[in-house]
């Protein structure tokens, strides 16, 4: 029965490991969904004031404050959900059973890349005859 009971062990762990994987690439989906919204908030206030200035006026007290709302409120939504994202990947990296994260590509040590191999020499007595052009 112990043998069951490590292998139910590991089934549970493995499922958790999933679903955690799971859930901060949703995660990972939702704040870049709401950091895209806030940009298209300041892009909108953007355009509404540079249209205000070529048609030689201001932007309005309403529209400004309607532009500014709009974007505070997504700004603050990406923001939260950006940081849900690094609280649960420090909750993943403070794992003891988490593996170590690979090292940036140009961290010195970092693995240096397999040098590609060139194709065996072959002398001209093995290569195949060619048709004539």
């Amino acid at each position: 029965m112990a043998l069951w009971d490590k292998v139910r062990q590991g089934i549970d762990k493995a499922g958790k490991a999933a679903q955690d994987v799971f859930d901060e690439g949703k995660l990972r989906l939702e704040a870049y969904r709401a950091r895209e919204q806030a940009d298209k908030a300041a892009e909108a206030l953007g355009y509404a004031l540079f249209r205000a200035t070529e048609a030689g006026g201001e932007l309005d007290a309403e529209a400004r404050g309607r532009l500014l709302d709009a974007l505070k409120e997504r700004d603050a939504e990406a923001r939260r959900l950006e940081n849900a994202l690094a609280e649960a990947k420090a909750r993943m990296d403070d794992r003891p059973d988490a593996p170590p994260p690979p090292p940036p590509a140009g961290a010195p040590d970092a693995p240096a890349p397999a040098p590609a191999t060139p194709p065996p020499a072959t002398s001209a007595a093995e290569s195949p005859p060619t048709a004539p052009c």
